[in-house]
Parts: C-alpha cells; sequence; structure tokens
C-alpha cells in the first residue's frame, strides 16, 4: 500500500457494525482496524455514505455480503483517495472520488476498486456524489443494458420516489423516453411528477396496470423495471406492449410469481433482472466505464443532480434505515461521516 505524501493514517477507525441481525436498533458505532488494500484498490477517507435498501437487508440478515467483500454495510461512498495498492495509478492519491463498494461504506475509511471510481468534478458537493454510484450503476445497467431503452420508449419504474426510481425517471428523461411511475400517496406522486415523471399512479387508489393502458391509449409500455417481483409481475406484463422487457431488479414482495407464459410467447416478452453486488470486478469496471462515457457527464456539468432526501450523521445510520424502511424518504439518504 503507497499512502498520500505526508499521510498519517490511524490504525483504527469508527464504523457502524452490529453484533446480531435485527431491526435498526442493532446498528452502533464501533471502533475497527482500517481496511486492508487489494493490490488494485484504494483507501477512500469517507466524506459521506449512501444508504439503501440492501444495506437493511444485510442488516435484517436475509442479504449476506459476497465472498471476501467487507461485513460491514455500504455500497456507495464519496471522499479523498488517501492511500493506494500496488497496481493502482500513485495520481488517484489525493482526488476525490465517488465510488461503487461491495460494502464498507459506513466507516471512516473504504476500500474500493479503484476502476470502480468517477471523479468528483468541480461543483459537485460531496454528499451528492455520495448518493449516485449505486442507484446510478444499477439503473444504467438494467435500464439500458438489460432492458435495451431506446429514445422514444415508455418505461414503467415502481417505487418512482424511492433513490432507485428518481434516478431512473431522470436518466429517462435525459435520453428521450416517456416515464410513468408508481408511488404510494398523493404526496409522492406530486413530488415524483416535479421530477420528471409523465404520469405518477398512486397505486394504493388506483389499479396500476388499467392506468397504464388508459394512459397510453392501449399500446402499454416497452420496458418495466420492477423491484416489487411477487403479484406484480403478472400485472407488470398486462402492461408491457409487445417486445416489452420486463427487468426485475428486487423482489420486496416476494421472490415467486404467477406467469401466464401464452401472454409472454404471443406478445414477445422478455423476462429478464439482475444483481449488481455479486458481479465480477471487471464487469463493474467495464459498466463503470459505460457510465463514465455516456452518464457521468450530465452529472458533472449539472444537467443532472440526485434527488436527496435527509443527510444524518454516521452514528445515526439506526435513524437512516428506519426512515427508509418506513418509506418516508423522497430520494437518497446519506450518512455524513466527514463532511467536505
Amino acid at each position: 500500500m503507497v499512502a498520500g505524501s505526508g499521510t498519517d493514517l490511524p490504525k483504527t477507525m469508527a464504523a457502524i457494525g452490529f453484533s446480531a441481525p435485527g431491526g435498526p436498533d442493532v446498528l452502533q458505532v464501533e471502533t475497527l482496524p482500517l481496511p486492508l488494500l487489494r493490490p488494485d484498490d484504494l483507501l477512500i477517507r469517507v466524506a459521506y455514505a449512501g444508504v439503501n435498501r440492501p444495506d437493511c437487508l444485510q442488516r435484517a440478515g436475509v442479504y449476506p455480503p459476497p465472498p471476501g467483500a467487507s461485513p460491514l454495510l455500504g455500497l456507495e461512498v464519496s471522499g479523498e483517495v488517501v492511500a493506494v495498492g500496488s497496481e493502482v495509478p500513485r495520481e488517484m492519491i489525493g482526488q476525490f472520488v465517488a465510488a461503487l463498494t461491495p460494502g464498507g461504506g459506513y466507516a471512516e475509511y473504504c476500500a474500493a476498486h479503484w476502476q470502480h471510481c468517477l471523479p468528483v468534478p468541480q461543483g459537485m458537493l460531496l454528499a451528492e456524489a455520495a448518493a449516485i454510484p449505486e442507484t446510478l450503476f444499477t439503473v444504467w445497467h438494467n435500464l439500458f443494458e438489460r432492458g435495451l431503452a431506446r429514445d422514444g420508449e415508455r418505461v414503467l419504474v415502481h417505487g418512482g420516489t424511492s433513490g432507485i426510481g428518481t434516478m431512473a425517471i431522470m436518466l429517462a428523461k435525459a435520453f428521450g423516453m416517456e416515464v410513468i411511475v408508481t408511488c404510494g400517496d398523493a404526496a409522492k406522486c406530486a413530488a415524483a411528477t416535479r421530477i420528471g415523471a409523465d404520469l405518477a399512479i398512486n397505486y394504493r387508489e388506483t389499479d396500476f396496470a388499467e392506468a397504464v393502458m388508459a394512459h397510453t391509449a392501449g399500446k402499454g409500455v416497452n420496458i418495466v423495471l420492477d423491484m416489487v417481483s411477487g403479484d406484480y409481475v403478472a400485472r407488470n406484463c398486462k402492461c408491457l406492449a409487445e417486445d416489452g422487457r420486463h427487468v426485475t431488479i428486487a423482489v420486496l414482495g416476494g421472490a415467486k410469481a404467477d406467469i401466464n407464459m401464452a401472454l409472454v410467447m404471443m406478445r414477445r416478452l422478455t423476462l429478464t433482472g439482475s444483481t449488481l453486488r455479486p458481479r465480477t470486478d471487471n464487469f463493474k469496471s467495464a459498466l463503470a466505464d459505460e457510465i463514465a462515457d455516456n452518464a457521468w457527464p450530465l452529472f458533472a456539468d449539472g444537467e443532472l443532480s440526485p434527488v436527496m432526501d435527509m443527510t444524518l450523521p454516521l452514528a445515526e445510520a439506526a435513524a437512516a434505515h428506519a426512515r427508509m424502511e418506513a418509506g418516508e424518504h423522497i430520494g437518497k439518504i446519506v450518512l455524513e461521516v466527514a463532511g467536505g
């Protein structure tokens, strides 16, 4: 490991841990050694860490980290590079980056693969930089690579005011798509519309499949970006146009679905999905390169910026999880570690 010139790294750091799975209240501040770096890792002095649904699932004991990943929560951070592994360009030291991590973000220092980082442009707040990587990587891969989204198409996004939902709205609109979302109440529907959704459906009051077909004059949508699964899948398929693509990114409503395969055949539907965290370093590096070329410039020049819900101190990670699980948030929740 090569540390920055004049950098005197501590031997320990504050981090959020938990001794046993459970509710948000199991989270507590611990003192731990700094993470060890692999040759292609860099060490980030964390300014902010993004909070994501998989963090809550891991804390609850139903989403273990992949082999070799940090057991700590936190899939995205922003901060300053203070040390690098033997295979990382030394000029990375001193740069400020937004990083996708396989874990370890809820801490004062976090290791990340150097090719999974994006440079924080001048003028971008570090709190915003930490709120981008997980949702940007997820939405870009699933909407544009797996979903094959194209200019002029329609997309239905569930959870329109979540971190994923708000990112999907912004990216789809930036690339010329019509966006329909579902939300749980009128206030969230209004928020989704302000963010850019063409139609926001209150799923508690309206059958979203009927609303989609009415809005599209019976044509349906080209893509569904689904984080619910369960009994939503059959309803989603009713919303899809011919040659439509159904992309599953989470199973919050259950992992099993009852599907009419005759409908899939007749309408030539494609059902796909993915999880990002366990993918290989090489895959994530290639994805980061594509994002750097196609999407990151939109954030770098200020055309797009993440929808921010709330910033809480690292020590209040439990409150952040409680807010997310209550569904109170609109956009991204981030934890302030060192500020900046």
